[in-house]
């Protein structure tokens, strides 16, 4: 069936009545749908703030211009008076040259726009430096000075001790003290052996690049005060870690093997000493013996000499006679002096005397057991 035969017309109908629905397509429209004027919008904005001022908003009215000298006037001191806070100080520029003196904290005022302020922070701020902190990650790692590659992260903590210097002497010192910071650990890392960056000598490697760090930003003028360098973390690459890893166990075999060596060393050097002072305190004691036997001998002779210096022929006699007890006492033979016995057979019970020697012989060495 033709649209033309339906009740609503066709498209081209004379009654333009629209399509087989009975309406036709619509055209553009005016209003509803385009974006609002924006000169329509200023002029009916002034329109109402004409109708809003008395007389009619001319140009020389004398409120207006009231108005637009209190609003310069406030503008003015918005930026004229400026305030500055404890962790900061602040640099007066009277056209563009800074001033001598720094505003503290508190409420202050310039003569704006021929005087401008700059603000510092001066609480301590941290930079931290390795560990791939930039982009190509290879910020922390340096060169030792036994051929070593070592990744080391660590952190620098300053401070602003002179506002002026910090803001007008070079510019980015933040980025400033990053970089030199990072040169030092490079240049003090080159003279040392990766063991010391790893564990021995960390603390004496901090003070040293914090030396550095601090004679180059004085000679650059940076007002920049160094607090703190400290080194949070000291790797070998993770290619060669397992490597290091191996060195460090030797290592550690290495110090309990002497810690061995020198625990047995100590224990046979102890030993030693008390051996040689067990043979000093015989030696001495054997010594004090002597010394003492030789004095009483020399006593007793000194003590026999005047005696006999007293009566010498009896003291000879006396001696004799017991030089030869002591010598005889154990003989079995019997001596006669001449002249006894003389005419007569003398009689000796050899036998009988040998008896007596015998059984105080066996007395004796029963007592002794």
């Amino acid at each position: 069936m033709p649209w033309s035969n339906q009740s609503g017309g066709g498209w081209n109908g004379n009654n333009n009545s629209g399509g087989p629905w009975g309406q036709g397509p619509s055209g553009p429209q005016r209003g509803g749908g385009n974006p609002p004027d924006l000169e329509e919008i200023i002029r009916r904005g002034q329109d109402r703030l004409k109708q809003a001022i008395p007389g009619g908003g001319s140009a020389g009215s004398p409120l207006i211009w009231g108005i637009a000298a209190v609003a310069l006037v406030g503008l003015w001191l918005v930026q004229a008076v400026y305030t500055v806070q404890p962790d900061e100080r602040g640099v007066e520029l009277r056209f563009g040259k800074p001033k001598e003196e720094i505003s503290m904290p508190g409420l202050h005022f310039h003569w704006w726009p021929i005087e401008t302020v700059e603000i510092a922070k001066i609480q301590e701020r941290q930079i931290s430096i390795g560990g791939g902190t930039r982009a190509s990650g290879e910020s922390g790692l340096m060169l030792s000075g036994d051929q070593n590659i070592v990744n080391v992260t660590f952190a620098v903590l300053f401070s602003v001790t002179d506002p002026k210097a910090y803001l007008f002497e070079v510019a980015g010192p933040d980025e400033m003290v990053r970089q030199v910071a990072e040169s030092a650990m490079r240049e003090v890392v080159g003279r040392r052996p990766a063991q010391d960056v790893f564990r021995d000598n960390r603390q004496v490697i901090s003070e040293d690049v914090k030396t550095i760090l601090q004679n180059t930003l004085n000679e650059y003028g940076t007002g920049v005060q160094i607090n703190t360098v400290s080194i949070e973390d000291a790797a070998p690459p993770p290619q060669v870690a397992d490597a290091f890893d191996e060195v460090q166990r030797a290592e550690q075999d290495e110090d309990r093997f002497v810690e061995e060596a020198n625990q047995y060393a100590n224990q046979k050097l102890g030993a030693a000493r008390g051996q040689a002072a067990q043979i000093r305190e015989a030696a001495a004691a054997y010594k004090d013996r002597v010394v003492k036997e030789a004095e009483g001998e020399a006593q007793r002779f000194i003590s026999v000499y005047n005696e006999y210096s007293k009566a010498p022929e009896v003291t000879r006699k006396r001696l004799f006679l017991e030089t030869m007890e002591g010598v005889l006492k154990d003989s079995n033979k019997v001596i006669i002096e001449q002249g006894n016995g003389q005419g007569v057979v003398p009689y000796l019970p050899l036998p009988e005397i040998a008896k007596p020697r015998q059984n105080q012989t066996t007395n004796t060495q029963g007592g002794n057991q």
